[in-house]
């Protein structure tokens, strides 16, 4: 498998990340919108309690708040993103609006994957210097605090502050 990926060409690899994110945020809006579609009056059981619990509450604030741009700003987060997704289908954000925004964090997600998630195998493999492994932490650590920042703002937003 291994040699397999190493033969694609970059961008092979980048339209294969692109469009499994595309895959993955549009199932995921089609899941929130069905899920807060179907509440309480079907049993979809754990998934639903999980979905439709206070997480997916404070995004959709969040999200009512900001919409497309959040949407797009989710791809650079780690854990945050399937939430914002899922909340941008419950509250029933049009397609016309949710899907460029999906395609342009598709494109940076592809982007961050293809090039930092990259280098890093290929430093730690000793094919390029090891700098980059600099790089690739720096951008590891500006997806944290990203993270931490969209969190602490969708707690806030659900604490009503």
């Amino acid at each position: 498998m291994r040699e397999l990926v190493d033969s694609w060409p970059f961008w092979a690899v980048y339209l294969f990340f692109f469009a499994g994110a595309m895959a993955r945020s549009h199932a995921t809006y089609a899941v929130g919108r069905g899920l807060r579609s179907g509440a309480g009056r079907s049993r979809r059981g754990r998934i639903t309690r999980t979905l439709d619990g206070p997480t997916l509450r404070r995004a959709e604030t969040v999200m009512a708040r900001f919409g497309a741009p959040l949407v797009t700003l989710s791809f650079l987060t780690v854990g945050v993103q399937t939430v914002l997704n899922a909340a941008a289908g419950g509250l029933r954000m049009p397609l016309r609006r949710y899907t460029p925004a999906a395609i342009v964090g598709s494109l940076l997600w592809a982007a961050l994957y293809t090039t930092a998630g990259f280098a890093l195998l290929e430093s730690i493999r000793g094919a390029v210097p090891w700098w980059w492994a600099l790089v690739v932490a720096a951008l590891v650590g500006a997806v944290f605090l990203i993270t931490r920042l969209v969190r602490r703002r969708l707690e806030g937003a659900g604490s009503g502050r």
